[in-house]
């Protein structure tokens, strides 16, 4: 158990949560436990306050921690994929 095992879990965590699917950009050991990058595509949020329907997504980076034990303990919406804070 080890990056596969972090990968998996956070892939996993985004689809149930975001309801799309998800791509690891990055994932990265800490001391306490994982921290990963995902990159996914999701209905524009524009286009649907909008009212309209198209196949328009937005590319969004999500950041998300994990436990040593691989229980996700946070998860944020990142600007682009290069932001360190929001």
């Amino acid at each position: 158990m080890g990056i596969g095992k972090a990968a998996e879990t956070m892939k996993e965590f985004l689809e149930k949560n975001i309801g799309s699917s998800a791509k690891m950009i990055t994932i990265e050991k800490k001391e306490n436990g994982w921290t990963g990058i995902a990159e996914v595509f999701e209905e524009s949020s524009f286009i649907k306050s909008l009212g309209l329907s198209t196949n328009v997504t937005d590319r969004n980076y999500y950041e998300i921690v994990l436990t040593e034990d691989f229980e996700v303990i946070s998860y944020r919406q990142k600007r682009d994929f290069s932001d360190e804070e929001e």
